[in-house]
């Protein structure tokens, strides 16, 4: 297959780009050649690069900036994912869309399901619903994926974060009152290479779309905080004799650490249909998190 896959420079894109290219012809524009932010130009560009499957995980991500540019915010997130979902649906060609926790509101302690009630609550969380309604909508044949806490060894994300924060400081203070499972790239990738390489063909590709009623969750399994994924982290550069100078992960409130933008409290979601229609078991958030750590350390 011809896969058109987006934001390679990305953490879930760099991820899935080496494990696509062992099967399949992988189109890797740059920004320059397939700019989100401009989404007039999104069929023009799918025209000349005439793929047999869109994956598109690239998206505007700055949670607390989109406040403030809730503009470019739905042109990259809801406006570019409308164009090329309408550029499929002319072509019957398949399109996986990466979408996010964020659209819900966070209420109550159950796993968020597929079909439960989307309440975002924030300009980033707003414009991923957007999104999701437009492909939805467009009539091709989709997958959107919604995962969640997104991290990896490379890039900008909580475990970099937290990782160069421990070198620098003697205490950390992390909110404790907010839940989800930690997802690493890798697994994501990993997960999304198994969908798409159990088909030989885009039709039976399709197919196993519209089983998963267009829709389907995708995290690693577990669950934690914000603080008890710190606390890992720490306690992981620790046990691979990494330079550490904070002594202390302590645990804080959402209302001690003021955002820009409003996060969900609850962002559990549940991964029964992901392992139903596709097969898949996502590993556990901790044991992920272990082959995250190794990799940071090897790349220094």
């Amino acid at each position: 297959m011809r896969i058109l896959l987006t934001g390679t420079s990305g953490q879930v894109g760099g991820a899935l780009l080496p494990l696509l290219s062992i099967s399949h012809t992988v189109l890797a524009p740059q920004r320059a050649e397939f700019d989100l932010s401009r989404p007039e130009t999104v069929a023009e560009a799918l025209d000349g690069l005439a793929p047999d499957l869109i994956v598109n995980p690239a998206a505007y991500t700055a949670v607390d900036k989109a406040e403030d540019e809730s503009e470019l915010a739905l042109r990259v997130n809801a406006a570019s994912p409308a164009a090329m979902a309408a550029w499929a649906a002319n072509r019957g060609v398949p399109l996986i869309h990466f979408s996010t926790d964020y659209v819900f509101d966070g209420s109550g302690e159950k796993p968020w399901r597929e079909e439960d009630k989307c309440a975002p609550l924030s300009s980033y969380g707003r414009s991923k619903w957007e999104g999701e309604q437009s492909v939805q909508a467009s009539g091709a044949p989709h997958l959107i994926v919604r995962t969640s806490w997104v991290y990896a060894a490379q890039g900008t994300n909580f475990l970099r974060t937290m990782v160069r924060l421990a070198r620098e400081r003697d205490e950390l203070r992390v909110v404790a009152d907010q839940f989800g499972a930690p997802t690493a790239a890798a697994s994501i990738a990993e997960a999304t290479a198994g969908i798409i390489d159990r088909r030989r063909s885009t039709v039976d590709l399709a197919r196993d779309f519209e089983g998963a009623k267009g829709l389907v969750h995708l995290a690693n399994a577990g669950m934690t905080s914000w603080h008890g994924f710190a606390t890992a982290i720490v306690e992981g550069l620790k046990a691979r004799d990494q330079a550490v100078k904070a002594r202390s992960v302590h645990a804080i409130a959402t209302s001690d650490f003021p955002t820009r933008a409003v996060r969900p409290a609850n962002s559990r979601l549940d991964t029964s249909r992901l392992l139903q229609v596709f097969g898949v078991s996502m590993p556990d958030w901790g044991e992920a998190l272990e082959g995250e750590l190794d990799r940071l350390v090897a790349i220094g």
